[in-house]
C-alpha cells in the first residue's frame, strides 16, 4: 500500500525562487531574442499583443503543471504514463525532432562569429554544441549549476537590453508599442499583410519555454522540494559515485486532511507569484523591450528578413549611435543569452526522454535497477551529435531550424495540454483540482493550439 504523508509546510518566498528562472531562460534565445524581435523588425509593432498573450497562455498552461507535481511529488510524465502508456515513447520522439534541430546554438554561434570575423559560422556552432555537453557533464549537481548560470545571465543580460530600448527608442517607437499592444499596426489590425503564418505561431509558441520544455516545470518543483516533491528522489550528476540503483519514480500521497489542503493553498498562492513575477512579468518585459530595441534599431533595413541578419543590424547601428564597444557588447551579450537558452533546452529536453524512458523500464516492476544519470547524459550527447551532423551537412541556417522546430512543438503543445488537463481531472482529488474558470482557460488556449497548428500544416502541405 501506498505510503501517505503529511503535506509539508511551504517555505520562504526568497527560497522558493528557481525554477521559474530556468523556464523563463528557455525561451529567450527563441521567442524573446529571435522571433519576435524578427517580426517587430519587419512588420513592426503591431504584432506585440501576440508575444503578450502567448506568454499569458504559458503561465496558465505551466501553472496546471506544477498543480500535479506540488499535489503528487512526482513529474506529469508519471502520472500521463498511469493514464496512457504509450505517452512516453510520443513525449521521447516528439522532444527530440522538436529541440534536437540546433537553431538556438547556431543562432549564437552566428552573432558570436560576426563579432570575431568568422566567415563560416558552423564550425562555432560544433565547438558551441561540444561545450555545452562539457557544461552540462561537470556540474556538481544538474539543478543547482543550471539555475545558478540562469539566474547570473537573466540579470545582467536583460537589465542591459532594458537600458538600451529606453535610451534608443523615440516617442514614435513608444507610441508604436503601446497601439501594438491592443493589435493597432501601421495599417493593420493585428496581422499584417504578408506575414508567415508559420513564423508567427512559432513565435506565439515560444513566448516562453514551449512545446514539451514546460512539462520540466513539474521536473523542476520535484527537483527543488516543493510540496509533496520533498520526498522524491533527485537527478545526480554524471560523475557521481553512485551506481545502478533502484529509482522511485512514483510520489507520496498525502491524506488531504484539512491541514493538508491548508498547506497546499499556501503553496500554491506562492508558486503563483514567483511563476507570475520571474516567468510571466520578467518575460514579458524582455520581450516587449528586445521587440522595442529591435523596431527603433532596424525597421525598415534592408536584409533584416534573411535569417537573423537583423540582429547583426542591430548591433551594428547600436555601435553607430552610442559607441562601437557597446554595440560589440550587444552582441556578446545577445550570443551569450542563446547559448544559456541552448544550454537550458539541452538539459530539460534530456531530462524529459530519460525520465520517459527510465518510466518506461521500471515503472510497476520491483527491484529493478538503473542509472538515471547515464540515460539523462546518454540523451545530452546523443542531442548534440545530432546536431553536428546537421551543420556536416550544411543544415544550419539559424531561422530555418528555430521556425521548423516551433512549428512542431506548437502542436506537442496542443497535445499536452490536453494530456494535462485530463491528468488533473483524473488523477487529483478533487480539493486540488483546478477550478472552472481555470479549465475554460486552459480549454480556450488547446482550441486556439489547434486551430492555428491546422492552419499552418494547411498551407505547408496544400
Amino acid at each position: 500500500m501506498k505510503e501517505i504523508k503529511l503535506f509539508p509546510e511551504p517555505i520562504s518566498f526568497r527560497k522558493l525562487i528557481g525554477p521559474s528562472f530556468i523556464i523563463l531562460a528557455l525561451g529567450l534565445g527563441s521567442g524573446e531574442v529571435i522571433l519576435w524581435p524578427y517580426l517587430a523588425a519587419n512588420y513592426g509593432l503591431g504584432i506585440a499583443w501576440g508575444a503578450i498573450l502567448g506568454i499569458t497562455f504559458q503561465y496558465f498552461m505551466n501553472m496546471e503543471i506544477e498543480r500535479y507535481a506540488l499535489v503528487k511529488g512526482e513529474s506529469v510524465f508519471v502520472g500521463i504514463y498511469k493514464l496512457w502508456k504509450p505517452a512516453v515513447y510520443w513525449f521521447i520522439v516528439s522532444t527530440f525532432i522538436g529541440f534536437g534541430l540546433p537553431g538556438i546554438v547556431a543562432a549564437s554561434a552566428k552573432v558570436m562569429s560576426s563579432v570575431l570575423g568568422i566567415a563560416d559560422f558552423k564550425w562555432v556552432a560544433i565547438l558551441f554544441l561540444i561545450i555545452a555537453g562539457l557544461i552540462l557533464s561537470m556540474g556538481k549537481t544538474v539543478y543547482g549549476m543550471m539555475e545558478r548560470l540562469t539566474k547570473i545571465i537573466i540579470m545582467i543580460g536583460v537589465p542591459f537590453i532594458f537600458l538600451l530600448a529606453v535610451f534608443l527608442a523615440t516617442k514614435t517607437d513608444w507610441s508604436a508599442l503601446f497601439g501594438g499592444l491592443i493589435g493597432k499596426g501601421e495599417g493593420f489590425w493585428f496581422l499584417p499583410e504578408g506575414i508567415s503564418i508559420a513564423t508567427f505561431l512559432a513565435a506565439f509558441a515560444y513566448s516562453g519555454a514551449g512545446g514539451n520544455l514546460n512539462l520540466t516545470q513539474s521536473i523542476y518543483i520535484k527537483e527543488k522540494g516543493y510540496g509533496m516533491g520533498i520526498y522524491s528522489q533527485k537527478i545526480a550528476s554524471l560523475f557521481s559515485k553512485e551506481k545502478d540503483q533502484e529509482i522511485v519514480l512514483d510520489g507520496t500521497d498525502c491524506a488531504g486532511t484539512e491541514e493538508d489542503v491548508s498547506r497546499f493553498k499556501k503553496w500554491w498562492k506562492l508558486i503563483s507569484i514567483e511563476h507570475a513575477f520571474v516567468f510571466w512579468f520578467l518575460g514579458a518585459i524582455s520581450m516587449i523591450f528586445l521587440m522595442l530595441l529591435s523596431y527603433a534599431t532596424t525597421h525598415g533595413l534592408a536584409g533584416n528578413v534573411e535569417g537573423i541578419n537583423f540582429v547583426i543590424n542591430e548591433g551594428r547601428v547600436i555601435g553607430e549611435i552610442i559607441l562601437p564597444s557597446v554595440g560589440v557588447l550587444f552582441l556578446v551579450v545577445v550570443s551569450i543569452m542563446l547559448f544559456q537558452t541552448h544550454l537550458g533546452v539541452t538539459d530539460s529536453t534530456s531530462r524529459i526522454m530519460a525520465e520517459n524512458l527510465a518510466i518506461r523500464k521500471v515503472h510497476g516492476k520491483e527491484g529493478v535497477k538503473i542509472n538515471l544519470s547515464r540515460i539523462y547524459y546518454i540523451f545530452v550527447w546523443a542531442q548534440i551529435i545530432f546536431g553536428i551532423i546537421l551543420f556536416l551537412f550544411n543544415f544550419y541556417e539559424p531561422k530555418t531550424l528555430i521556425v521548423l522546430g516551433a512549428v512542431i512543438n506548437a502542436f506537442a503543445m496542443f497535445v499536452h495540454l490536453a494530456l494535462v488537463f485530463w491528468l488533473n481531472h483524473k488523477s487529483l482529488p478533487k480539493v486540488f483540482r483546478p477550478t472552472v474558470l481555470r479549465k475554460i482557460i486552459i480549454g480556450i488556449i488547446f482550441i486556439f493550439f489547434g486551430v492555428f497548428s491546422f492552419i499552418v500544416l494547411k498551407d505547408k502541405l496544400f
